[in-house]
């Protein structure tokens, strides 16, 4: 993950769950079948370079299994 959070995730929503996400089957052979959702927000992240940004982050999560796989999607600052 080339980045780490080091502020609350702020703004959080749903963008899709269940058979919306397109990836839920390797999800599902990955990290186990659960109900998963697509979600997106808001947070300050350390970049590997050290610079520290606000972004838009997505990411996949399921009860029982925890948040998976953030990307950054595009920065705010």
């Amino acid at each position: 993950m080339g980045f780490t959070i080091i502020g609350p995730l702020t703004d959080v929503e749903t963008i899709a769950t269940g058979r919306g996400i397109r990836e839920l089957k390797r999800l599902q052979k990955r990290h186990g079948r659960g109900r998963w959702r697509k979600r997106k927000g808001i947070a300050r992240v350390r970049l590997a370079d050290d610079t520290i940004r606000l972004a838009e982050l997505h990411w996949d999560e399921a009860t029982g299994i925890g948040r998976k796989e953030f990307k950054i999607k595009r920065y705010l600052d």
